[in-house]
């Protein structure tokens, strides 16, 4: 009985002891846990930008006079060659000996410009015909499997392009002819001929089909020569222009795809980068640091059934993408920490953190790619505090893989 008594005192002991021990252990530190996985991964550029009718015509003034109330209103439809501002000539000092040489001189002016309007004309017309046959060669050897979607895909945007400067060419060839004939003006209407109470006038026309964006002289009153009546341009020829910092721009290369999203439609639009401007200028951000930003304009490639909504200066969120890769093995970018000189994680294995020292490849702030170091599968610790170091016991949250 009494060996008894005594074996089950020390076992009491035992347990008490054992309690106390168990109860003095450090707990394991409560962690998330992320997979390592392969997936989809983009790097980008994100910032926002504004929608620019890409063939703006600024109507002027081509002599100083007695401007009519303009009834147009922003928004009309206009076509070519309709009358959209009337000029009557200034009381007095109409063409003077200085007046008409300077009429003269704008005359040939214009008439040169409309030469070489017409030799820029004729250069287009010959690219858009080369792109077109050249479009035609691919798209038969796509047919035969012999090139890539890729070259066919290029080949269409340079049709495109082509396109759309053989049509600005042709805007700017009839600009230039309008602009001859109301140089022209000056010097077929005078105070000379004046006979009775007929005045003359002068009748601006439309130099292209299009809409009316902005009248900068809407009421009647007294115009200066050169002076900006009305706007016009077509909507539907959009470019969207974004300043970038400069230390992103330099990254950004011609052709870069871009992704316009939050602009109002169901889905983002596509696009392409058309060039980057080579002079930057300073602004000042939210926060008051001065910046050194560049304009970057792109094309929107995009059906234009899906953005026709779209109009001039409309505000776009526009994210170029510099890398993407298919089945990346990648970590979320909270889990990496510096070490050394270089980036390391923490691993959950046997229920304890291990150090893991990797080697890093494209990282967009939420992902980051992992070149070595990790395998699919395994789990890893984002955030990781300052309690957790190599070897601690640790215990995924609930509800957490």
């Amino acid at each position: 009985m009494k060996l008894h008594g005594r074996a089950i005192m020390y076992v009491l002991l035992a347990v008490v002891i054992f309690a106390i021990v168990y109860g003095f252990m450090p707990k394991p530190a409560l962690v998330e846990t992320a997979k390592v996985q392969r997936g989809y991964m983009r790097f980008a550029i994100e910032e926002e930008g504004r929608t620019r009718v890409m063939n703006r015509f600024v109507v002027s003034a081509q002599v100083a006079g007695f401007a009519r109330r303009i009834d147009l209103k922003i928004g009309d439809s206009v076509s070519k060659g309709q009358i959209i501002a009337t000029l009557e000539p200034l009381r007095a000092n109409v063409l003077d000996p200085r007046s008409r040489a300077e009429a003269h001189a704008r005359v040939a002016a214009a008439d040169a410009s409309l030469r070489a309007a017409n030799e820029n004309s004729q250069a287009a017309k010959a690219s858009a015909e080369f792109a077109k046959k050249d479009l035609d060669r691919i798209t038969h050897l796509f047919n035969e499997a012999i090139v890539t979607q890729e070259t066919l895909d290029k080949a269409e945007t340079e049709m495109r392009r082509t396109d759309a400067l053989l049509r600005s060419s042709e805007f700017a060839v009839d600009v230039a002819l309008h602009e001859k004939e109301a140089a022209s003006a000056a010097l077929n209407y005078s105070a000379a001929r004046k006979t009775g109470n007929t005045t003359e006038t002068i009748a601006i026309k439309a130099p292209v089909i299009g809409r009316v964006l902005k009248i900068n002289h809407e009421s009647e009153g007294i115009v200066r020569e050169g002076e900006a009546l009305i706007e016009i341009g077509d909507p539907h020829a959009l470019e969207v222009e974004v300043d970038v910092l400069s230390a992103d721009a330099v990254r950004i290369r011609p052709g870069t795809p871009v992704l316009f999203d939050r602009w109002g439609g169901d889905k983002p639009l596509q696009g392409s980068v058309r060039t980057i401007e080579p002079a930057g200028f300073t602004k000042v951000s939210a926060l008051g640091v001065e910046e050194q930003r560049v304009l970057v304009i792109s094309d929107i490639v995009s059906p234009h059934e899906d953005w026709t909504l779209l109009g001039d200066g409309y505000r776009v969120e526009a994210s170029f993408t510099l890398w993407e890769g298919e089945n990346v093995l990648q970590v979320p970018a909270s889990a990496l920490f510096r070490i050394e000189n270089g980036w390391a994680v923490f691993v959950i294995r046997n229920k304890k953190a291990q150090l893991r020292q990797v080697q890093t490849g494209c990282n967009n702030a939420l992902d980051a790619e992992i070149i070595s170091g990790l395998s699919e599968g395994e789990m890893v610790i984002p955030h990781p505090d300052s309690a957790i170091k190599d070897g601690s016991r640790v215990r995924p949250r609930s509800g957490k893989k």
